[in-house]
């Protein structure tokens, strides 16, 4: 049940039968010159989607910002800022309680350090506010990496590469310009820089040249499957 599609008594008869709520978080940001600037958005909300198939699934409109260090110098990147990131998915949290749903996936299709602790700390304010609710905080590489770790050739693959060219190739791949040569940053350890790009030119974090929509489709599979154990996990609670 994609929240944005549905009516107001559509809402309320989905709540018979499901208080959890998959919002999909991504990012606004570069991924090489192949893919578009969306695929961090478009991959959590076709796992979501998919899972919401597979059983009675709230899904909320996606947040398509995040918080993009490494890549922020590059062309297209928008980022906002870690606070401004805390505070948007805490309020969005208590607006979807508010609306009576209890158990709260908040899946990012972005996988940055300081994002994600972002909305690990949004989602402990949601604990100690209110005393009824399940949150889950999860990254789509958490979901489908000891699964899927047989279908990636390329070690270290991480931005742009291989896994995430075949998950685009399989969701959208009319949105796919070619490939990027295969690449990997090289910044120097514990260094805070100021021209990112001088290290990471490309913005590609593996090997494109590997990626087929079939592996795409495989793990995406592998993504629902884990999405779904998630959400299991908070009903049993």
């Amino acid at each position: 049940m994609f929240i944005p599609h549905l009516t107001m008594p559509q809402f309320s008869e989905g709540l018979k039968q499901t208080r959890a709520v998959v919002i999909p978080v991504g990012a606004t940001e570069e991924h090489g010159q192949h893919l578009p600037l969306d695929t961090d958005t478009m991959q959590a909300v076709a796992v979501a989607q998919k899972a919401s198939e597979k059983r009675a699934l709230f899904v909320a409109p996606p947040v398509h910002y995040g918080v993009c260090r490494s890549t922020g110098d590059h062309p297209g990147t928008i980022s906002i800022t870690t606070t401004t990131l805390e505070l948007l998915i805490a309020d969005i949290g208590a607006g979807l309680y508010k609306q009576g749903l209890r158990h709260l996936v908040f899946l990012t299709g972005h996988a940055g350090g300081t994002h994600g602790a972002s909305l690990i700390n949004a989602g402990e304010r949601l604990l100690e506010r209110f005393d009824d609710i399940q949150v889950a905080v999860v990254t789509e590489y958490q979901l489908a990496a000891e699964k899927g770790r047989h279908l990636i050739e390329t070690p270290g693959d991480s931005h742009a590469g291989e896994i995430e060219t075949s998950r685009i190739l399989h969701s959208h791949p009319h949105l796919v310009q070619g490939t990027s040569p295969e690449e990997y940053p090289d910044f120097p350890k514990g260094v805070l820089l100021r021209e990112k790009t001088r290290y990471w030119p490309g913005g590609v974090w593996g090997n494109p040249a590997k990626a087929n929509a079939e592996k795409g489709a495989a793990i995406e599979a592998l993504v629902v499957e884990g999405l779904l154990e998630v959400v299991d996990a908070l009903e049993s609670l």
